[in-house]
């Protein structure tokens, strides 16, 4: 299945978007959740693919469940990688539980080696069912010691994030130590902070790079689940490019707040510098374009704490012209897909080259504004990648055809279910064309 996505000539007046919730939030309370002996309450939990996927590993109901030959649950958490990090921690800390933890044929792809070392220091009897240093899974739970450990802090924050959420259950506690050039520390950041609001006290010694837990029991509480920054970005991406194309109305965007635990709201930032400003109001930001940014001056940008937004920025840079230079992008090429080659690809596709090089074990991506003849009716291939499909739908508001064909559009299910429905609140014609 396609969408053939049609911009409109001018945004709806006054809209006003209600995102998704947060899953990054969403994901770490399930686990604190899991983890605390007494009844958390989760208001506004993400309602998405990677969530959901939490909350069958957590439903009690066997009836929903399969089970291999040993009698043994098997997890299937599809194409999350955030589930598969966490819940991989999170069995192995529960006594008594075996499982076996599987995905989709691309998760199987994706490396776990690392944690799956990690936590066999701590203890933890986990077992490679297929392929070494990938999954599946056979996780067999134990009480785990805990104690002194050291990890490569530059592969992915969430191998971290998975250990900290049950350092304070470990007989011993956790002493962390993180090694190398430390990704995506603002993840790391937002888990410390939501460990600090399920009562769990903590310090990160930034000289050592040492984060230390003691044992300690999780708070139950109610927690409601701000709304998601990552989803938020691709309605900055809407406001600049309609820019291009007349003034647009301010776009207001509910459940976000400055103070936020979650990295991405770093893309209020990173916008100022192509047009876009951030008005805080509450729980509401409402983003004003004073005028497009088309033509301006060169974009640097270190993304190494934000990943997850280079596909809206780079879309965004080349549809408006903007040469740019954009670091801090290794973690790219183990997400969903491998997102340099794929951006490289589709960008292509609409007539722009866009080039990477790896320096020193990260990669960067740039763009000098080189040009090549745009196909006449290209299709955006999703790679089963949701933020490939969010980034590149806006590009019809300045495509001279004024829309745009997206491939396998149903993958947004795994953060913003109700993107297309959104951008058909916009104005935006939303045509599904079957084969």
């Amino acid at each position: 299945m396609q969408y053939n996505v049609t911009a409109p000539d001018l945004l709806t007046q006054r809209l006003c978007v209600e995102l998704p919730a947060s899953k990054s939030l969403s994901n770490r309370a399930l686990i604190m959740q899991g983890l605390c002996r007494d009844h958390c309450r989760l208001t506004n939990i993400s309602d998405c693919d990677d969530t959901r996927v939490m909350l069958k590993a957590f439903d009690n109901d066997a009836t929903k469940y399969s089970f291999a030959d040993d009698g043994a649950r098997i997890v299937d958490i599809g194409a999350a990688g955030t589930s598969m990090r966490f819940l991989t921690a999170f069995f192995a800390s529960q006594e008594g539980k075996e499982v076996v933890m599987t995905g989709s044929e691309r998760m199987k792809q994706r490396p776990i080696a690392l944690l799956v070392d990690a936590l066999r220091t701590l203890g933890a009897q986990i077992d490679y069912v297929e392929a070494e240093g990938f999954p599946p899974l056979r996780i067999h739970g134990r009480k785990l010691k805990g104690g002194a450990l050291s990890i490569d802090g530059s592969i992915s924050s969430q191998y971290i994030s998975a250990l900290l959420m049950i350092a304070p259950t470990l007989s011993d506690g956790l002493r962390l130590k993180l090694e190398g050039n430390v990704t995506s520390t603002p993840y790391i950041e937002m888990t410390l902070g939501m460990l600090r609001q399920f009562g769990i006290a903590s310090t990160w010694d930034h000289s050592t790079q040492v984060i230390s837990i003691a044992p300690q029991p999780y708070k139950a509480l109610q927690y409601h689940v701000e709304s998601d920054w990552s989803a938020a970005s691709y309605w900055y991406e809407i406001a600049a490019l309609a820019a291009r194309v007349g003034k647009p109305e301010a776009i207001a965007l509910e459940g976000l707040h400055a103070q936020s635990l979650q990295g991405d709201a770093a893309i209020a930032t990173h916008f100022e510098t192509i047009g876009v400003k951030t008005d805080f109001q509450g729980e509401m930001v409402t983003l004003n374009v004073q005028a497009s940014a088309e033509g301006s001056s060169f974009v640097e940008l270190d993304l190494s704490a934000q990943p997850d937004l280079a596909q809206t920025l780079i879309v965004t840079c080349c549809a408006l012209n903007v040469p740019f230079r954009i670091t801090g992008l290794h973690t790219l090429r183990i997400k969903e897909t491998d997102r340099v080659a794929a951006l490289e690809t589709e960008l292509k596709k609409l007539g722009y080259i866009v080039t990477d090089q790896e320096l020193d074990g990260s990669v960067e991506m740039q763009w000098d504004g080189t040009r090549c003849e745009a196909e006449a009716d290209p299709v955006i291939a999703t790679y089963k990648d949701h933020r490939m499909a969010m980034a590149f739908a806006p590009m019809s508001l300045v495509l001279p055809s004024r829309s745009i064909l997206i491939d396998d559009p149903g993958v947004v299910s795994k953060s913003y279910p109700n993107y297309w429905e959104d951008l058909r609140k916009a104005g935006f014609s939303i045509k599904e064309l079957s084969f």
